[in-house]
């Protein structure tokens, strides 16, 4: 079985991943153009000076993949960090070792130590953003229910209008992120 480093030998860099993206692209793009890394941020001066690598478990389909991969290349490029990308349905090895509530979710950003070891992990959502989809996803009845294709497609189409067009998720994502890894990289040094 693979490790984590050789799966992030073998992968591709997230800017490949995102310029060959099939479904989700130009919202994906979108999201990209618009988001800045906060400035004068000390995460990334901590992460510039530590540069870890990050392995990135995604797929293109995924919404939540969709709003988060942009906001973790900006962070890439902001603090010059190597953040390459596999494909989870691909290999399913990895993504069953990073596992979220024993589901198969992403993405998944794994910050790999000097080592190549896991230090961190994050992901599939922002812990505000979940809490919000989950809070969506109640008005969905039950699979039975006559009414449920619709208004499955109504949150779904309402939770990719919010993570679009709404900047301060974005920003909810880095600092999630921030969170996670800020004192992992900390500790560290």
């Amino acid at each position: 079985m693979a490790t984590e480093v050789e799966y992030f030998e073998r992968a591709i860099s997230l800017a490949t991943y995102m310029d060959n993206m099939k479904q989700l692209k130009e919202s994906s793009f979108l999201i990209y153009e618009k988001f800045d890394v906060p400035k004068d941020d000390e995460f990334i001066t901590y992460l510039k000076a530590a540069k870890p690598r990050i392995l990135v478990i995604t797929e293109d389909w995924c919404g939540d993949a969709m709003m988060n991969n942009p906001i973790l290349r900006r962070i890439a490029e902001a603090a010059d960090l190597d953040v390459r990308a596999v494909y989870r349905d691909e290999d399913k090895g990895l993504i069953d070792r990073h596992l979220t509530n024993g589901g198969r979710s992403i993405p998944i950003y794994l910050l790999l130590d000097a080592n190549g070891a896991v230090a961190a992990k994050w992901g599939p959502r922002a812990a505000t953003i979940q809490k919000h989809v989950m809070e969506l996803k109640q008005q969905i009845p039950a699979g039975d229910a006559p009414d449920f294709e619709a208004k499955q497609k109504a949150v779904y189409q309402q939770i990719t209008s919010d993570y679009t067009t709404k900047p301060e998720n974005w920003l909810t994502v880095y600092e999630d992120i921030r969170k996670t890894f800020l004192p992992v990289i900390q500790e560290a040094q």
